[in-house]
């Protein structure tokens, strides 16, 4: 790669638009549960959209860099849906996930 590769990329990565989305679960074991779920499924458009998922403590940490403000509106929202399906599912099953190991 060479510096004007380099500088291209560097502005690039500038214009791009970062969402961080903190999510709180009851516990970490639940955060790491809604981690793994929607880790599985990768991003539709991995060159416009890049993603990051971790857990902090109790909270499941999203970060979404995105090359438009409309992709990281449809990002957080496809998301949030995802998150959503997932609480749903531990507020029906949670108890056997947390007597599990």
């Amino acid at each position: 790669m060479t510096a004007a590769d380099m500088t291209a990329a560097t502005q690039a990565n500038d214009d791009w638009h970062t969402i961080e989305l903190r999510i709180p679960f009851a516990s970490a074991k639940h955060a790491m549960i809604a981690k793994q779920t929607i880790e599985v499924d990768s991003e539709l458009q991995p060159k416009a959209v890049k993603r990051n998922l971790d857990v902090d403590d109790r909270y499941l940490v999203a970060t979404f860099k995105t090359m438009t403000v409309r992709l990281a509106r449809l990002t957080a929202n496809s998301f949030l849906e995802n998150v959503d399906l997932v609480v749903r599912t531990l507020g029906e099953f949670g108890e056997e996930a947390d007597k599990r190991p």
